[in-house]
């Protein structure tokens, strides 16, 4: 189906602002921002979203949409419940060269800049945090089921303690501009998963 050119002009708007959302935050990006990263006047941006609020919201969307295709395009590869939950964390590994999008974790990034001034954002990066949850425990889940994770598995727990540790890793290359650091944060979160693995 057609995209009316008022369709058009909002996905550009989104796909373009994206990146500068993802990596200066909501309250980092400015209209000037927006103007530039578009090649649009302010009156066009602003002729298909209502405000600043509404771009950051819709590029937050395309953001995470993004980096849930990512990891599930890598996860999928797999049939095992244990390699698929072993990549959930290999995704992030450097030598895996995931093309995330630019500026790191939507959902990381958002809490941190949007926890307290900007609360539809905040709820939106929740969600996927919490979407992501789910999605790691239903691969536990299926693998206790198939007798590849134990059965006394804890997997709501299981699963927050992997995403807390590749998240902590994607903070690490933030702020160590480096991967060394990350990789071996990585390697705990293995080690979490392979705690839970039978040896079948």
């Amino acid at each position: 189906m057609n995209q009316s050119k008022t369709e058009k002009t909002k996905a550009h708007i989104i796909a373009s602002t994206a990146e500068i959302f993802n990596k200066k935050g909501y309250a980092g990006t400015s209209i000037t921002d927006l103007t530039k990263a578009t090649n649009l006047t302010s009156g066009s941006i602003y002729g298909n979203f209502a405000n600043k609020e509404e771009v950051a919201l819709a590029a937050f969307d395309y953001n995470l949409t993004r980096f849930r295709e990512v990891l599930q395009g890598a996860v999928n590869k797999y049939k095992s419940s244990k390699d698929k939950l072993l990549m959930y964390i290999k995704a992030f590994h450097s030598s895996a060269n995931s093309k995330f999008p630019p500026g790191g974790c939507p959902m990381l990034n958002t809490l941190a800049d949007a926890d307290d001034t900007f609360e539809p954002l905040r709820k939106k990066a929740a969600a996927g945090i919490m979407q992501w949850k789910r999605d790691i425990v239903k691969i536990i889940e299926n693998g206790i089921a198939a007798g590849e994770f134990k059965a006394d598995t804890d997997a709501g727990k299981t699963a927050l303690h992997i995403i807390a540790l590749c998240e902590f890793g994607i903070l690490m290359n933030s702020a160590t501009k480096g991967a060394r650091q990350t990789d071996e944060i990585l390697d705990m979160a293995m080690d979490v998963a392979k705690s839970i693995m039978t040896t079948k």
